[in-house]
C-alpha cells in the first residue's frame, strides 16, 4: 500500500502500483516555463501564476492509482460482496503490440501500441484509441477502467476499453499515419481486439475521423464477410457511416450537465452564485475536440470566457466581456493556434491559467492537471471536469476543504460514449436516425395546421414563418442530440440523488451508481462456467 500525505497531517491510502510507469500525459500541460506572464483586464492587472510542477513530483498518485482510489472510496459503501468487487475492478485483457514502420526516409521504426479491455459484464466493449508520445500501459489500463464505470453510469451497454499508439502524430506524414494506423488494426484484427460485437474504438487524443475512416477500411478488408463491419469503430466520418452530431457530444454533454447544475437554485445558492450560465465566468483547459465545443456553447449561452489554456500557451480575456469567441474561431482555423490572438493577451505559461479566478473551471485536455501542488490556488467554485482523470485525489481532498464542487469525469464527459452507441446502432441497423419517419411527421404537422386553419375559418391561414417552424421533421442530428439530452440529464439527476441520500460526493456517487449496475449484471448472468 501506498500512503500519500497532505499538508495538515490528512493522507489517502492508494493500493500498490501495478506498474511503475508513470502515467497521464501532465508533462504537455505542466512542464515549468522560466517566463513569468502577466496580463491586464480592463479592471486589474492578473499575475498568470508559474506553476508547480506535475503531479508526479507532487508525490500525488499516478493516473491508474488514482483511479483504483476513487473506486476503492465508493467500494466501501457499496452493497457488493468483497469477491464481486475485486471481479469488477480487475482488467480482463490487456494486448502489447510493436510492429516496424518504414518511414518516408527509408529508415525502419518500430512502433509501439497498447489496447487494454477492463471489463466484458456487457460486450462489446467500448474505448478511444490516442496517439501521443506518453502512452503506456498503466495509462491505457486506467482509462480502460474509466470507460466501464462511464458507460454504467449513462447507462449505455458497453464494456470499458481503450487504446493507445506511443508516438508523437505531428512528426509523421499523413501517409506515415495512415501505415501505422492500418497495421495497428491489423494487429488487433489477429488477436480478436477490435469487432462490432467485440471491442469498438472511438477517437481520442491526436485521432479522429479519418483515423476511424482507415479503421473501418481495414477491418473489412481483413474481414469481408462481416455484414455488420461499419460498426466496428465508431466517430467515423458521415460519409463512412459516422452519425450527425458525434464531434461535438462530448463537449455538449458537458454543457447539459453544467447548465443543469447552475439551474438548481439550492446547489448554486451554497456557492454564492445565482442561477443560470449567463453572466458566470468561465475558465477552459483545451481548446481541441471537447473543450472547443464546450466553450460554444457556453458562449451561446451567454457565458464569459474569460481565458483558454493550451499546450503551446494561452490567452487571457482583456475585457468583461471575456474572450470573443467567433473571432478566436476564425482566428484559430486561420492561423492553426489560440496563441497571438489580437482579441486577448497571450500567455507562454498556460498550466497558470488553472490559477486564475472565475467561476467554473473546465480542464478539458488530459489527466493529473490539478494536483496536490497547485490545488490550494485554484479560486473557481465549480471544477467540471471535461477530461479524464484531470483532478488526483489529494487535489480533490484540497478542493473539497475549500467548498469547491468537482463535476466528476465519469459522467460530465459521458457524451461521447453515448453518441458513439447511437452510431453503433445505426451501423447495425443500416439506416441513419429519421429516413424513415421525418416525412411521416412533416405530413402529421401539415394536417394539423390545415385542421387549425379549418377550425378558425373566415379563411384564417397560418402565416408562412410559422408553418415553417411548425412543419419541421426530425433530423438524424435531432434525434442524437435529444438522445444526448436525456441520457445526461437523466444520469446527472441519479447522481445527484445518490449523493444526498448517501452522503457522498459526486464523484463517489457516480462510481456507486456504476459499482451496483455492474454487481447486478454479475448476479443476474451468473459466473461462467
Amino acid at each position: 500500500m501506498a500512503m500519500f500525505m497532505l499538508k495538515g497531517g490528512l493522507s489517502i491510502v492508494a493500493p500498490s502500483a501495478r506498474l511503475c510507469a508513470v502515467a497521464g500525459s501532465s508533462s504537455r500541460f505542466s512542464t515549468a516555463v522560466e517566463v513569468s506572464a502577466t496580463t491586464t483586464t480592463a479592471a486589474k492587472t492578473i499575475a498568470v501564476p508559474t506553476g508547480h510542477g506535475t503531479a508526479v513530483e507532487q508525490g500525488d498518485p499516478t493516473f491508474l492509482e488514482s483511479v483504483d482510489i476513487y473506486f476503492d472510496k465508493a467500494a466501501t459503501i457499496a452493497s457488493a460482496t468483497p469477491d464481486i468487487l475485486a471481479h469488477i475492478k480487475a482488467y480482463n485483457n490487456i494486448l502489447k503490440v510493436q510492429f516496424p514502420l518504414k518511414c518516408a526516409n527509408g529508415t525502419v521504426e518500430l512502433i509501439e501500441g497498447y489496447r487494454a479491455q477492463h471489463s466484458h459484464h456487457r460486450l462489446p466493449v467500448k474505448g478511444g484509441i490516442r496517439m501521443a508520445p506518453n502512452v503506456d500501459a498503466e495509462e491505457t489500463m486506467a482509462l480502460a477502467a474509466l470507460m466501464t464505470f462511464k458507460c454504467a453510469v449513462v447507462d449505455v451497454p458497453f464494456g470499458g476499453a481503450k487504446g493507445g499508439i506511443k508516438i508523437d502524430p505531428t512528426k509523421y506524414s499523413a501517409n506515415e499515419k495512415e501505415s501505422i494506423i492500418r497495421r495497428y488494426t491489423s494487429e488487433l484484427v489477429r488477436k480478436s481486439f477490435i469487432g462490432p460485437s467485440i471491442d469498438v474504438p472511438a477517437p481520442d487524443y491526436g485521432t479522429g475521423p479519418q483515423e476511424m475512416a482507415w479503421i473501418k477500411d481495414t477491418y473489412e478488408h481483413l474481414k469481408p464477410n462481416d455484414i455488420n463491419g461499419a460498426a466496428c469503430v465508431t466517430g467515423k466520418p458521415l460519409e463512412e457511416g459516422g452519425i450527425d452530431g458525434r464531434q461535438e457530444a462530448t463537449g455538449l454533454g458537458v454543457f447539459f450537465c453544467l447548465r443543469d447544475f447552475l439551474d438548481d437554485e439550492a446547489l448554486v445558492d451554497k456557492l454564492g452564485l445565482t442561477t443560470g450560465i449567463k453572466g458566470k465566468t468561465f475558465i477552459v483547459q483545451g481548446f481541441g475536440n471537447v473543450g472547443r465545443h464546450t466553450i460554444d456553447y457556453i458562449y451561446d449561452a451567454g457565458g464569459l470566457i474569460t481565458a483558454i489554456a493550451e499546450v503551446d500557451g494561452g490567452l487571457v480575456a482583456e475585457c468583461e466581456n471575456g474572450i470573443d469567441i467567433p473571432a478566436l474561431k476564425a482566428y484559430h482555423k486561420k492561423m492553426g493556434t489560440i496563441t497571438s490572438f489580437p482579441g486577448a493577451k497571450t500567455v507562454k505559461f498556460a498550466p497558470g491559467i488553472l490559477e486564475l479566478p472565475c467561476d467554473v473551471l473546465i480542464p478539458a485536455a488530459l489527466e493529473t492537471q490539478i494536483h496536490s501542488g497547485n490545488a490550494g490556488n485554484v479560486k473557481a467554485k465549480i471544477v467540471a471536469e471535461a477530461a479524464n482523470g484531470p483532478v488526483t485525489p489529494l487535489a480533490e481532498t484540497i478542493l473539497e476543504g475549500k467548498g469547491v464542487v468537482i463535476l466528476p469525469d465519469l459522467l460530465l464527459n459521458a457524451g461521447g460514449v453515448t453518441v458513439s452507441y447511437f452510431e453503433w446502432l445505426k451501423n447495425l441497423n443500416h439506416i441513419h436516425f429519421g429516413r424513415m419517419s421525418r416525412r411521416m411527421e412533416e405530413k402529421g404537422q401539415r394536417m394539423l395546421i390545415n385542421a387549425l386553419e379549418a377550425e378558425l375559418g373566415n379563411g384564417h391561414k397560418i402565416s408562412h414563418e410559422v408553418r415553417s417552424q411548425v412543419v419541421k421533421g426530425n433530423r438524424e442530428v435531432d434525434f442524437v442530440w435529444s438522445g444526448l439530452e436525456e441520457t445526461m440529464l437523466l444520469s446527472w439527476e441519479n447522481v445527484k440523488r445518490i449523493s444526498q441520500e448517501r452522503n457522498c460526493n459526486y464523484r463517489t456517487a457516480a462510481y456507486l451508481i456504476a459499482i451496483e449496475r455492474i454487481a447486478t449484471s454479475y448476479r443476474v448472468s451468473g459466473i461462467f462456467p
